[in-house]
This record gives structure tokens, sequence and C-alpha cells, in this order.
């Protein structure tokens, strides 16, 4: 089954044709991003602070996806049959639900850069020749013909709004591509993001990247306490957070940052020095990829540890015999349900989108999560302090319609091995 891209009004399969991309061609940068983001006058403080950061948003923010797939997947008892919807973002998560077999996969983003990303991963691993191949391309760094493996096997199946991005060149006549000849994972604004924080860990005398030399979790806990937590005890570091642009990089909004602060003493500080704490020292390093990522900048190599699923050799014959029931999408999220006919979606992924929305943004979702949700749906989201943000927010002929499962939440937050997370969530749509 060939599953259509929604981007614009004629396709031909799973391409755009060229006359269907001129008001695609030139991205509105931060327009769709902006209306998600907005609470405040543009002139007020907080108007500035959020219209910054729907600016940086609508590039690329997330070149890995930092929720973590395998509690998604266990959280959600996914399975054959079952039609998902998810925010994409990176789209690690999309590609590891197809290990489940799921009947359809519906992602939807606002922010074109994840968009093109998501198309491209998808063509990549439809053309790729082999593993190795779609290895070398998202788990490698430093692999300098990644790009000519773009030209010759990836472009000519890409739509053309997707190839026009990849192959716009930037001041140094540099396609963007080419990143993936170096390190892709050092790119948008959580690969920015993470190298400052290397740089201020070195600017205090720590290398972050010492802790891979850990051989167990005793070890990683010692080197958390004696080189990394004495650093958020820095005046410097201290002020420099209590500035809400500061947490920009990992895609936290203004909206956001107020909620997380909420789980720590009052600085965020003390809040980023505990979720740095989760992250090193409650997984073994072999374990976690996302740790590999903050710390040593890379992805294993096959074989040295675990690696995210859609790059395990095992699941890749899986997923390429699944990958035509994704289809990407372009849209707000809200309207996108509001086109789903009643009962059609099985499970719903919200990452941590609903920590930007107003009360009346929360209640337009929910009304369409629950007409589309199946009965037994799960719903699965994130915020950014411990507590679920529905209660109070969304109506109770709403929320009443659902099961909040406490228990299963607080031992799936426990099992989250990106760690930056206050709380993960997860509701189940009662019967009639």
């Amino acid at each position: 089954m060939t599953l259509r891209y929604p981007l614009a009004p004629t396709q031909t399969g799973n391409h755009l044709s060229m006359s269907d991309v001129s008001g695609e061609l030139v991205y509105r940068r931060g327009k769709e991003v902006g209306k998600a983001v907005y609470q405040n006058r543009a002139l007020s403080k907080d108007g500035i602070s959020e219209r910054l950061f729907a600016f940086l948003f609508s590039g690329l923010v997330y070149p890995q996806i930092w929720e973590d797939p395998d509690v998604d997947m266990e959280a959600m008892q996914l399975g054959a049959g079952h039609r998902v919807v998810t925010i994409a973002s990176g789209g690690c998560n999309i590609l590891a639900y197809l290990t489940r077999s799921p009947a359809r996969i519906d992602a939807v983003d606002l922010n074109a850069a994840h968009i093109a990303l998501n198309r491209m991963k998808l063509e990549a691993v439809r053309h790729l020749p082999s593993h190795g191949d779609l290895f070398r391309f998202f788990g490698a760094t430093d692999t300098s013909h990644n790009s000519d493996a773009y030209d010759r096997f990836i472009a000519p199946h890409l739509d053309p709004v997707s190839r026009h991005y990849w192959e716009r060149r930037n001041w140094r006549g540099r396609r963007r591509i080419s990143v993936f000849d170096r390190n892709f994972y050092q790119t948008g604004l959580l690969g920015l993001f993470i190298a400052m924080g290397h740089r201020v860990g070195k600017l205090f005398g720590v290398d972050p990247a010492g802790i891979m030399k850990a051989e167990n979790i005793g070890e990683q806990r010692r080197f958390f306490n004696e080189e990394l937590a004495p650093v958020f005890d820095k005046k410097l570091l201290r002020w420099a957070t209590s500035r809400k642009a500061s947490l920009f990089g990992l895609g936290i909004p203004p909206a956001q940052y107020d909620s997380l602060i909420t789980s720590g003493d009052g600085s965020m500080a003390s809040v980023l020095k505990a979720r740095l704490e989760k992250l090193a020292c409650d997984f073994p390093l072999k374990n976690n990829y996302f740790a590999w990522q903050a710390f040593a900048r890379r992805y294993p190599q096959p074989g040295e540890a675990a690696l995210p699923a859609y790059l395990e050799q095992r699941n890749y014959k899986t997923i390429r015999d699944n990958i035509d029931r994704v289809a990407i999408h372009h849209a707000n999220l809200i309207k996108f349900l509001a086109a789903k006919e009643a009962g059609t979606v099985d499970r719903f992924v919200l990452l941590d989108a609903q920590d930007w929305m107003t009360d009346d943004l929360l209640n337009a979702l929910w009304t369409e999560i629950t007409r589309t949700a199946s009965v037994g749906a799960r719903v699965i989201f994130r915020t950014a302090a411990e507590p679920s943000l529905l209660p109070g927010r969304v109506s109770s002929s709403l929320l009443d319609q659902w099961a909040y499962e406490a228990d299963a939440s607080r031992e799936f937050s426990a099992k989250d091995r990106s760690a930056i997370y206050g709380g993960f969530h997860l509701y189940v749509k009662r019967a009639a």
C-alpha cells in the first residue's frame, strides 16, 4: 500500500509534481510554530522571548529525537494492526515503531526542517542498498561519501520540497546534505546546545566526554559527583540558566521553561543538574545511546553498545518491509485530527507538545483525540515537570472518558533513558 503525503493538491505516488510546490519551496519561517507558541503581546518581554524561540525553532532543532522509543512502544503496547498518530520530530521514533508492524503511522510536524528530515529518512530506508549503508549515513561520523550516496540513491526518489531543503547551499557554498559527511548530530539547535555544554564544562576544567571511560554505573556516578555536579554550583552557570533563552537549544519554549523550573529548588541549574544526573548515572552506558550522544557526541559502533532501534541490524528487514505504512504530514496536529473519522486512531504520541499549549488549545486537542480514539486507545506524552498537566486544565467531560495510569506512568518515567523530562504519562480510553 502506498501512503500519500498531503503536502500539495496533486501527487504521483509518494512524490509531488513540480507544479505542486511553488508555495512550499520557500519555508515561512516561524509562522506555524509561532501560532503554537505565542501567548503574550509581541512587544512585551515574554512576547519577544516567544518570537525569538519561534524563529529559532523554525529551523532544524532535533537531529535525533530526545524521547526513548523503547519506552514508548512498551507503554503503548504497540502491535500489529494499530493505527498511530505521532509528532514526527527527528523521526527516530517513527522508524522504531515500525519494528512492531503497526498498520499505519501518521507523523505530523509543524517544523519544515523536521519534515524534510523524516522524508529523507524514509527514502534512505527504501533505497540505500544495505543496512551498512543506512548505518553509515545516520549512525557514523566522518563518512565523506554520504552526500554521494544521497545523490545516487536518495535524491532521485525524494519529493521536490525536501530536495530543495537538503540541496540548498549555505554562505560557504556547501549543500545542507553535506553535514552527513561530518557529524549530523552536532547540528541543529540540540546539537549546538550539547556543544555549548561541553564548552562550558571545559571552561571550568571538566571534559564531559571523560565519563565514557567509566566501566560500570559506580564509576559513572563517581565521575558525575566529582566532575560534573560541581559545575552546576558555579555562579556564572546559575546566572546563565536563569535566562529563558538559555534553554532554547533544548527546544524548550518560554512557557515550558516556567513549568520546568517548578521541578527543582527554584533555580534552573538545580533542575538541569538532576536531569543530567539521571542521564549519567541511572543506566549503563552500554545500554544508553542518548548518553553517547550527550557525552561522546556520537553513536556507538555496531557491537560497541546499544543503538537506536532503526539502526540495529536485527530490525532492518522489518523496518524496510513496513516503510510504506508511514505518511509524513506538514500540518497542525489539531487540524490534522479534525479531518480524521471518529474512532480511527489506536495510539497517540504527543511528545512534550502540550507543555507549549494554552488551556484552549489543550481542550481543542483532547476534543479531537477523544473523538478519533478507538476503545482502549492509548495516549502517551511527556512533561517538563513531573505531574500530568491535564487535570484542572482540560474539561472533566473529556478527561472522564480516559483512565490515567499513574503507577505505570511513574514506571515508564524511570525507564526513559533520555532522562530530560520530569514525567511520562499514559492515558487509556475507557469503554463507552
